[in-house]
């Protein structure tokens, strides 16, 4: 597995309005959202859930034909909850996202722009949730950056996503995401349900959540981690006894 630059880390990020910490993320995600509410044209409300999409739009690997399948449909149903859906890519697909958000007239719950590094990195922040419906995906980094940043990822069990991303327990004590077997939209969709129902459990219960999974994450997915593993693997390759240079 490789790991994400060193960069993408909310309390040192400078492309954020506001940074946070394990210990701060709450306050820090509802400052980001507003940004990037305002930013995109959506509804201001600090409390509404996102969902981010950080992927290209390609039909091939990323999924996103899985997405516009139920999206005014998981947008309407989650209306009273004030589900958002935030999209910093660029593709094929990003005509159908803008056509359906604009026949059902919901620019307000669904924003779309041009991948923007900086867009993109608030997005993280601004989130709840990270959309990674992908058909393949030999590693993928946005669902590890999604952790750090406490935006937990929705993830097709594929490749680097299976190794990535596990279900997080009823008593929140395992687990950084959602995982969803089946390749096809009712199964995003029913992925989509299962982090609504964590976003409605009490605020106590989310925090402490998400803060054990940015702590996790961050001693996990990062450079030397990542170096360790790729030592072991020549260390055994060549039958010599592991030299940890760390």
């Amino acid at each position: 597995m490789n790991a994400p630059d060193a960069k993408y880390n909310p309390s040192t990020d400078d492309a954020l309005v506001a940074n946070y910490d394990s210990t701060s993320h709450v306050q820090g995600k509802k400052d980001n959202k507003a940004a990037i509410q305002e930013q995109m044209g959506l509804d201001i409300d600090p409390d509404a859930p996102i969902f981010f999409w950080p992927s290209r739009f390609d039909p091939v690997q990323k999924g996103c034909q899985l997405l516009s399948d139920i999206l005014f449909r998981t947008v309407s149903d989650y209306w009273d909850e004030k589900l958002q859906i935030v999209m910093v890519a660029n593709g094929s697909y990003q005509d159908i996202f803008r056509h359906i958000a604009g026949f059902h007239n919901i620019r307000n719950r669904v924003g779309i722009c041009n991948f923007d590094e900086a867009t993109s990195r608030l997005g993280y922040a601004a989130s709840d949730f990270v959309l990674m419906p992908s058909l393949f995906e030999p590693c993928g980094l946005p669902q590890m950056v999604g952790s750090l940043y406490g935006s937990l990822p929705l993830a097709h069990d594929t490749g680097g996503l299976h190794d990535t991303v596990t279900d997080i327990t009823e008593d929140g004590t395992s687990g950084n995401g959602f995982i969803f077997r089946d390749y096809d939209a009712n199964a995003l969709r029913w992925s989509i349900d299962q982090a609504m129902a964590f976003h409605k459990k009490p605020e106590a219960f989310r925090e402490a959540t998400i803060s054990r999974i940015m702590l996790e994450s961050l001693s996990r997915f990062n450079h030397s981690v990542c170096a360790q593993e790729y030592v072991e693997i020549y260390e055994n390759m060549l039958e010599r006894p592991l030299i940890n240079p760390y």
